[in-house]
């Protein structure tokens, strides 16, 4: 292996334009660390070939002497070379059905993995993440489909004039559009068959950050969730209510004499309740941004929206922007596309059907959201991934994992080690 990296391209869907790394940064790293880069060629990724290779790098469709290759999303079985090493989201950590298969191939080529996922600090805070971006365009997209379903129902808002990020020209350009219909709301008002207009946000890390950010291009007013319950009695047609939901508003202890703890809750979840169901009703939008695996209480289930589908019509879309299939979001069935962006979801018939007509709830769902905003996410991933790249090509893999010289930031999302999973995600082999 050779003192170079290798960049494959994106071959998961035609929106998938992301880039690991930016010029500006190929450039960095062959002047102050000699490193090279190298580049399979790609007719959709953001930045061009001449961008590249003007910054030093090569365009080649081999990266077979690459001593590391990143890529975004999950590597088809095609490009994995025997003991290389590969930086990407293998979405493999919750032990993903759908890609133990990749995984098998890379232990029998005894290949390295480092997941960007699991490359955290001290306190568990993720360093190398696109979660901002997934906002961002998660929340434009999810305005455009509430203004759309509105329209399905006859029902006139400014915020039809909202469009999917992909048909804006760059976030700037949405962000004025969203700006615009912020002042004819703040202005004219919206319809009183839809308000109070409350937008409910579960979670509050780098996704909530993102949502928020283009909330405040319209006239926003941040509630408590205990203050929803009032909120009806005295209101603004010229508002839009935001409601920021922790986790201690959307579960409880079980225990009635218990007071609720936040480790206690991440450690022994199973000792805690749902009580998110007491706001749905209150909603016309909810954005899931919150991290969920199986443990954890839902925000909503199919149950609840089926024994209660006539109260909370309010309710009418979701922008179920962690898209963890039938999880948080328990009628989230499956992930959608730039392309089919939205489902409704029927509690009476138990069925889902693409797009904004028919009788249900309406469910954002696209997967990869900050492909639709493909220049802007790449520098930001691409500024904080840069730091650790030096490291990971010098390193030497061929030590026992013990004696692995990597940042600990680093060496914390090393999920393989020659082909064998690390001590961390030893678990993942009840899911091979």
């Amino acid at each position: 292996m050779n003192n170079a990296i290798g960049i494959l391209r994106e071959e998961k869907n035609i929106w998938e334009r992301r880039a690991p790394l930016i010029p500006k940064h190929i450039k960095e790293l062959k002047i102050n660390y000699n490193i090279n880069s190298i580049l399979q060629p790609s007719k959709i990724r953001i930045f061009s070939e001449k961008n590249y290779k003007e910054a030093g790098a090569r365009i080649n469709e081999d990266l077979s002497n690459c001593s590391v290759v990143l890529a975004i999303k999950e590597i088809p079985n095609k490009y994995f070379k025997p003991e290389q090493t590969y930086m990407f989201f293998s979405h493999t950590i919750k032990g993903q059905k759908y890609n133990m298969p990749m995984l098998k191939k890379m232990m029998q080529l005894k290949c390295n993995l480092i997941d960007y996922e699991k490359i955290t600090d001290k306190k568990g805070r993720r360093l190398v993440f696109f979660g901002k971006f997934a906002g961002l365009a998660g929340m434009i997209d999810t305005l455009w489909a509430f203004g759309q379903r509105m329209a399905y129902k006859k029902i006139s808002t400014p915020l039809q004039e909202i469009k999917q990020m992909i048909r804006y020209k760059d976030l700037d350009e949405a962000k004025k559009s969203i700006n615009k219909v912020g002042k004819i709301i703040a202005q004219e008002g919206l319809p009183d068959s839809i308000t109070p207009f409350v937008i409910g946000i579960a979670g509050y890390g780098n996704v909530s950050k993102g949502v928020q950010e283009i909330l405040n291009e319209l006239p926003v007013k941040q509630i408590s969730p205990s203050q929803l319950n009032n909120l009806q009695k005295n209101y603004s047609k010229k508002i839009i209510y935001k409601v920021v939901f922790k986790e201690e508003d959307i579960v409880e202890p079980i225990n009635k004499n218990k007071k609720f703890v936040l480790q206690e809750y991440y450690k022994k979840p199973n000792q805690y309740h749902s009580i998110f169901h007491d706001y749905i009703d209150k909603m016309n939008i909810l954005m899931n941004c919150i991290y969920w695996s199986k443990q954890y209480p839902r925000l909503v289930t199919k149950d609840f929206v089926e024994k209660n589908y006539e109260k909370i019509k309010k309710l009418q879309v979701i922008g179920d922007i962690s898209v963890d299939i039938n999880g948080a979001i328990e009628f989230t069935e499956k992930s959608t596309s730039s392309s089919k962006p939205v489902f409704i979801y029927d509690p009476l018939k138990k069925k889902i059907l693409d797009g904004f007509q028919g009788n249900g709830i309406v469910i954002m769902a696209v997967d990869n959201l900050p492909c639709e905003l493909p220049k802007e996410s790449s520098k930001a991933f691409s500024d904080s991934l840069l730091p650790f790249i030096p490291s990971v090509v010098n390193a030497d893999f061929s030590n026992e994992f013990k004696n692995l010289d990597l940042p600990d930031e680093i060496k914390k999302a090393v999920i393989l080690h020659n082909g064998k999973l690390t001590p961390d995600y030893e678990y993942i082999n009840k899911f091979l």
